[in-house]
């Protein structure tokens, strides 16, 4: 018991430890760290006061939490034995590999989308009141006042979810009924995908979508190798490299992998799609073949084969598969200004509930007072209108429509309308790189030899020195071969070391950076029209230029390859065992790869050795970012200060290098290589030892500098957002380095600006020091690594995003979609504001489906992206208008006709009250039947619902001035101060209305109702014309509907205009309304309703005017070339 109370007193004291804390005085226990809670949380009173404030909700969703999980208990993720082509040999039950994205069935699509109604006060306050008319002794209308709108609004609701569920379940549907060719015993079957299981073996056809997580065993292609492409999986456009198992290609049937007895063993399902470990062992040998497993052995499901035909065997299938690990369930996003509304019209009831009080104590508590007072809550109902979420939703479809029309940003689409509110009210936006803020296409721009440098325009001379190198070799090769016909394996000792010309550095380096990559030249051929693909490794091969293209797994490869063909050494093959370079003239070098070792972001560099086929001559060639190369190269003093010129061009650095090995040295480190490979314990540390012995004192060759095109005016509309007040976020599942360019060269973080790269942490300790350094920084821009990202998350969630939301700029790499997800619900959670999501990709699914507000890209990474966010749009840039302009007229027309309803509800309440208290606080209804009906339809709906028509400023001078922007996230359009003064409005108008039908009709009471509803018409029709901001041409055509209608019904409704019910006998009488004493007391009344309210805006105005004047042109035009100016 000692034990444990020490263990908790640590972990307060850790837990509750400022950051601020000197290295030598933090303990770096690990062991201890893993069993520290992360976080302490504070317990809290939690009485009565905390139940009825929201503690009820608490305990409900706990409650259906604990429900769901005792029913629905997490099957545990395990390793796995899968043995080829038997899925019943399987230990386990494993989940059915069916796609499924819809939110209800048949039997919950009812009671499901009635929840997500219902759980509004708004629309249950409704329910509750429509269904208390059945009583009669409550019944104070007809039925249909209450249950038509209702009805109207479900009705809505439903079909609409109706809709999307259909279009989501063809969608699963079509995907599940997809056919695939399944290997058996018997020979191939047609399978649905959804009923492949694990274990079975797959064929996958080219341009063919992967059905679920493979090892990859054969393909058709002669190499052993295949490409896929991954775009919708982890939002790289580049094709990847995969490679089968070699026991497997090498059988020499297809059929003799049923004839085998192999297994595989895999690790658990896991999140990360970039690592995988396992192995492949085949028992019927002697030996027993064993096959280290790894990334390039996988096919993930999502992906597509983009060459060959390939077989694999399931390993992971439905839930368990990296795709779906990776998606998160999209949810029912309701807008703040919906959750606003829904907060107010709380309050609203809560007046209601006091006001009813209020009748009834005056009543003296006769009678059957619980009755009355359900009565007096009945008949102030509509303090909160129905009208209300009527009104808002046709809103939210206007501004669809609206912004889908809209010509300055064609072909955007609204895929979710009930949140464009949102657009005008973001404070974060969390934007994916490739294919978002750049365009993924690379152009080689410069190589740095150290005394000199080569740019664009300077090209043909590295051109010219290749032709005049390589013309030297091959003389000196035919001189050569007269006197040995074969050339000589045994490399020659080192020369004695002088200084290289700048002719054969520039070979070197060429030669290296053509050698030195993961490239393979794929032949397209046209037959009889048809494209068809030849096989790259036949000996009549045609290595024309003309069908030639390049697939690498990262587009700078492919830059740097282009180059080296466009100065003369192109790269014509590649297998696996070799790679073939043709010169300048014509001939054709072959170089044998003996070892590779891939680009990591660990350490964050490839290398490649290489034999050449005519020397014999051993090759290590080195690329890698300049961190990671700097301790590998040889004393140099141009490098760091080279690279940084290059950075802040914005340019994306390599530093190139090679080493020459002899036959002793490679074989020696051979042989240790290959004994780490098969380690089954720290494979990967003990592997990056053995390489590293070979990483020392390499000679450094050339800087080279590739740029990342930007998508069109990137820059500008960064800027703009920046001046909006919006914070800007880069998360990319990108290298470091890259990532960092790009957020240079795009002006995500400007020049002036520092940045701090957060280092590589795996621990709680390192964690702990490297926020302290981080916390000394002020004013810099934040670049973290994904994996140190969930470190800090784990250890220091809330120390951390504290920290980095006050960075101007924060840049995160190597995020998996998981963890883009994640950092949007970190946002919301730690800083209560809206977030929004922008990507092009399938790994941006999770986070467009996450944030308040998801805007996709239509780009070439597909359409997933597009068709799972709120916004689709075509281009980067028109976020600016769609933000600054859409974003805000949405938002202030919303405010405005959310207050201008409740402000119609409550001066007829008011009236209603005003009414109930001269009638010895009767509970009979002011205005019956039709005249409510109609009053919140057709008298005043077309001037009211015109408002979404308004705005406060002009587009153009919104784009220009994005700093008007920042008042939308405060909120003050619509905010209890604005409610309390619609509040005071609205009393003072029904008390007007009211008190002046009596007081100036005191001989003609009987009419009180014509008087008091001909003057409350007009009042409304007037404060729509006093709310408005910029009058629109359908704007007066609703003003003069709406009245036209209302005198038009005079004539109609006449026995409606009577105190009470129609059985009193009090009638409309038409020749005294045509009377002038009439129309000039109602004008009177009315004008003494509105008069107030214009004096008080014209004295508002002219004393306190608004923080947007009207811009003279002369200073918007200086502005714009400012604006302009900065940006370039």
């Amino acid at each position: 018991m000692t034990w444990g109370y020490q263990i908790e007193d640590e972990s307060s004291n850790l837990d509750e430890m400022p950051l601020m804390m000197s290295e030598e005085a933090f303990e770096n226990d690990e062991s201890d760290y893993q069993t520290l809670p992360r976080a302490r949380v504070s317990q809290r009173r939690r009485g009565l006061g905390w139940f009825l404030c929201g503690g009820w909700k608490v305990l409900c969703s706990s409650c259906c939490e604990c429900l769901v999980h005792t029913c629905r208990r997490k099957k545990e993720l395990k390793a796995r034995t899968v043995w080829l082509g038997h899925p019943e040999k399987c230990e386990e039950k494993y989940p059915k590999n069916a796609i499924k994205n819809q939110k209800y069935n048949i039997v919950t699509f009812v009671p499901g989308v009635l929840y997500q109604q219902f759980k509004f006060f708004l629309n249950l306050y409704f329910l509750v009141v429509a269904c208390s008319q059945f009583v009669p002794s409550l019944k104070i209308g007809y039925l249909y006042t209450y249950w038509a709108p209702l009805g109207f609004v479900l009705a809505v609701t439903m079909v609409r979810e109706a809709v999307d569920e259909v279009r989501r379940c063809r969608r699963d549907k079509e995907m599940n009924s997809q056919l695939y060719s399944k290997l058996t015993v018997r020979g191939k079957v047609q399978v649905k995908s959804s009923d492949i299981q694990v274990g079975d073996l797959i064929i996958v056809e080219k341009n063919q979508r992967i059905p679920a997580d493979m090892i990859f065993l054969r393909t058709s292609e002669k190499t052993g190798s295949c490409f896929i492409r991954t775009d919708q999986l982890d939002g790289e456009t580049d094709w990847k490299l995969r490679v089968a198992v070699v026991c497997t290609q090498r059988l020499p049937a297809l059929g003799d992998l049923f004839s085998i007895s192999a297994y595989v063993y895999a690790q658990k399902p896991q999140l990360d799609i970039h690592s995988f470990e396992g192995n492949f062992t085949r028992e019927d040998c002697d030996p027993p073949v064993h096959e280290s497993l790894s990334i390039e052995n996988t096919l993930w499901a999502s992906t597509v084969v983009a060459s060959g035909t390939v077989i694999g065997v399931v390993i992971y299938t439905g839930k368990e598969m990296r795709s779906v690990l990776n998606t998160s369930q999209s949810k029912n996003k309701v807008g703040l200004l919906d959750l606003e509304l829904n907060r107010l019209t709380k309050a609203l009831f809560l007046a209601q509930v006091v006001l009813s009080v209020v009748m009834v104590a005056l009543q003296g508590f006769l009678g059957p007072w619980f009755r009355n007072l359900f009565r007096f809550v009945v008949l102030f109902s509509y303090i909160i209108p129905i009208s209300l979420r009527v009104n808002l939703d046709m809103g939210k479809s206007a501004y669809g429509w609206m912004i889908m029309k809209d010509e300055n940003i064609p072909g955007t689409v609204v895929r979710t309308s009930t949140i464009p509110e949102e657009l005008g009210r973001l404070v974060y936006l969390l934007t994916d790189k490739t294919g978002t803020l750049t365009q993924n296409e690379m152009v080689f721009k410069r190589l740095h030899l150290g005394t000199v440098s080569y740019g664009t325009d300077t090209m043909d001379e590295i051109q010219s020195h290749i032709i005049q190198s390589y013309a030297q070799v091959s003389s000196t090769q035919s001189n050569g071969s007269s006197a040995s016909s074969t050339p000589s394996r045994k490399p020659q000792p080192p020369a004695p070391k002088v200084r290289k010309s700048v002719s054969s550095r520039i070979h070197e380096a060429v030669k290296a950076i053509a050698l030195c990559h993961n490239v393979t030249p794929v032949y397209e051929s046209r037959v009889n029209g048809a494209s068809a693909e030849s096989e790259g490794t036949e000996a009549d091969q045609d290595f024309s230029d003309d069908n030639r293209t390049y697939q690498a797994s990262s587009p700078d490869e492919v830059a740097l390859v282009r180059w080296t063909e466009s100065v003369g050494l192109t790269l014509v093959n590649r297998d696996l065992m070799s790679l073939q370079l043709k010169t300048p003239a014509g001939h054709i070098l072959t170089y044998y790869i003996l070892q590779i070792f891939p680009f990591t972001s660990e350490s964050k560099r490839m290398g490649i050795i290489v034999r050449e086929e005519a020397t014999g001559d051993i090759t290590f060639y080195m690329k890698g970012a300049d961190v990671a190369m700097a301790s590998i190269v040889q004393y140099n003093d141009w490098l760091e200060e080279e690279c940084g010129n290059m950075a802040r061009e914005g340019l994306r650095t390599l530093v190139v290098a090679k080493k020459s090995l002899t036959e002793e040295q490679y074989q020696d480190f051979e042989s240790r290589y290959n004994q780490a490979k098969l380690s089954i314990h720290d494979r990967s540390l003990k592997v990056a030892a053995v390489v590293e012995s070979l990483e020392r004192e390499m000679e450094l060759l050339c800087l080279t500098g590739v740029e990342d095109q930007l998508q069109a005016d990137v820059r500008p509309t960064l800027e703009l957002l920046r001046n909006a007040g919006i914070k800007i976020w880069m998360l990319t599942g990108d290298k470091l380095e890259t990532a960092t360019c790009i957020a240079k060269s795009s002006h995500l973080v400007s020049r002036s600006q520092d940045i701090h790269v957060f280092k590589p942490v795996s621990s709680r300790g390192e964690a702990h020091l490297e926020l302290n350094a981080f916390r000394r920084k002020h004013d810099c821009a934040l670049v973290i690594s994904g994996d140190s990202l969930e470190v800090c998350l784990r250890y220091y969630e809330h120390e951390f995003v504290e920290l980095a939301c006050q960075c101007p700029a924060v840049v995160c790499c190597r995020c998996s979609p998981t963890q883009k997800a994640q950092i949007v619900r970190l946002l919301q959670q730690h800083t209560a504001n809206r977030t929004c999501a922008i990507g092009d990709g399938g790994n941006d699914v999770s986070m467009i489906q996450a944030a308040d507000c998801g805007i996709g890209i239509e780009g070439k990474e597909g359409k997933q992206a597009s068709l799972a966010a709120d916004f689709s749009i075509t281009q980067f840039k028109h976020i600016g208008r769609l933000l600054m302009v859409h974003g805000r007229n949405s938002y202030k027309r919303s405010a405005a006709l959310g207050q201008f309803v409740m402000h119609r509800g409550m001066i007829i309440s008011t009236m209603q009250a005003v009414f109930s208290s001269i009638f010895y606080f009767a509970s009979v209804p002011l205005y019956q039947g039709f005249l409510m009906v109609g009053y919140a339809t057709i008298y005043t709906m077309f001037p009211v619902f015109s408002l979404v028509l308004d705005q406060d400023v002009k587009p153009e001078m919104a784009l220009l001035y994005p700093e008007l922007y920042k008042d939308l996230t405060k909120g003050r359009s619509l905010s209890f101060k604005t409610f309390l003064i619609w509040v005071l409005i609205s009393v003072y108008q029904g008390g007007i209305l009211m008190y002046g039908a009596l007081v100036l009709f005191d001989q003609e009471f009987v009419h009180v109702v014509a008087i008091s509803f001909t003057a409350l018409i007009l009042t409304e029709l007037l404060m729509v014309a006093l709310t408005v901001r910029t009058w629109h041409w359908l704007m007066v055509v609703a003003e003069l509907i709406s009245l036209g209608c209302y005198l038009a019904s005079l004539a109609f409704l006449n026995e409606y205009f009577g105190i009470g019910r129609v059985t009193l006998g009090a009638f409309l009488d038409l020749s005294f309304i045509t009377t002038r004493v009439f129309l000039w007391k109602v004008c009177v009344i009315t004008l003494v309703s509105c008069l107030p309210l214009y004096i008080i805006k014209y004295l508002k105005r002219k004393f306190s005017p608004p923080s947007f004047p009207n811009f003279p042109p002369e200073l918007s035009i200086r502005h714009c070339v400012k604006r302009h100016a900065d940006v370039l």
